[in-house]
């Protein structure tokens, strides 16, 4: 079997045609024969720059790089192991090995390659490297796992551990949600260090950081609501009881020295303080269930 036979290379791609090229010659040359391009609908060259460069070809039916992770390895991959990346000339086949090595070892079902390890020159704007730093920080303290760089799009993975996640992220999500189900579902995941290079000149990203960025940072909270939910609901009361607690506070001192009443007010006090207990107190019910459920699935184990 050839050392390659047992992955695909996966692609999503949007108007990558200046950068394609490159990508499925480098990972050819690597040794892998399986280069799946998945197109979101290019407006320019890329479908057939990729076919022409040797790669497989499929167009999704739906947009977005979520939604055509999921339809490319539920409809379109056969191998067992599955190498994903960006199209656009960031990532390199020199670590293909690295990534897989986990996989093949039985170390691991899933492999983040960490961009931070070697992030070169020019790859990163100050902004975005910000943001990474912020949505890493953000995710560790939700959800207790710390992968170094859960945005990254070089990932390794079988195929086995990706039917076991519930993926629903259309967009750029795709990789937070699936750090997320891995740090829920106890899939073994592993860090491995890689080179992050500048996209070449001619090449246009199409990433919008704020845009994005808020994405992603709400799907981190929302997913938070089935892994963390203490995190979750007590955040949501912590700021309800802190709310009505300062209109509290005002009305008092309004009533002591003004002899102002705000009636209004203190019952928009009194309804967020209570609604604030009441979200504690679910959390740490809810809490307490899931860690319940948990510990009886290791039981089963």
């Amino acid at each position: 079997m050839a050392p390659s036979a047992d992955v695909c290379i996966l692609v999503p791609t949007l108007d990558e045609a200046e950068t394609i090229g490159d990508v499925v010659a480098d990972f050819s040359a690597a040794g892998f024969a399986d280069i799946l391009v998945v197109d979101g609908g290019s407006t320019d060259d890329t479908r057939s720059v990729a076919r022409d460069a040797g790669a497989r070809v499929v167009e999704q039916t739906g947009e977005g790089k979520g939604q055509a992770v999921r339809e490319a390895v539920r409809e379109h991959i056969d191998a067992e192991y599955v190498l994903m990346l960006d199209g656009d000339g960031t990532y390199s086949a020199d670590d293909a090995e690295a990534m897989l090595d986990p996989l093949r070892s039985g170390e691991a079902e899933h492999v983040i390659g960490n961009r931070f390890a070697d992030m070169r020159s020019g790859a990163m704007t100050a902004l975005n490297r910000l943001g990474n730093r912020l949505i890493n920080g953000a995710f560790s303290l939700i959800h207790g796992e710390s992968f170094d760089d859960i945005l990254s799009g070089y990932r390794a993975f079988t195929r086995e551990s990706f039917e076991r996640m519930h993926l629903t992220a259309d967009g750029f999500g795709i990789e937070t949600e699936m750090a997320v189900e891995c740090a829920k579902r106890g899939i073994s995941t592993r860090v491995v260090p890689i080179t992050y290079y500048p996209r070449p000149a001619g090449s246009n990203t199409n990433l919008h950081p704020v845009r994005d960025g808020g994405i992603i940072f709400l799907e981190l909270y929302r997913r938070a609501k089935t892994n963390n939910p203490l995190f979750y609901f007590g955040s949501l009361g912590t700021v309800s009881t802190a709310t009505g607690f300062f209109i509290a506070v005002y009305v008092g001192i309004e009533w002591v020295t003004q002899r102002i009443s705000h009636e209004v007010l203190a019952v928009v006090a009194g309804f967020a303080i209570l609604v604030g207990v009441q979200l504690l107190m679910f959390g740490v019910l809810a809490d307490l269930i899931l860690s319940l459920h948990r510990e009886q699935l290791r039981e089963r184990e």
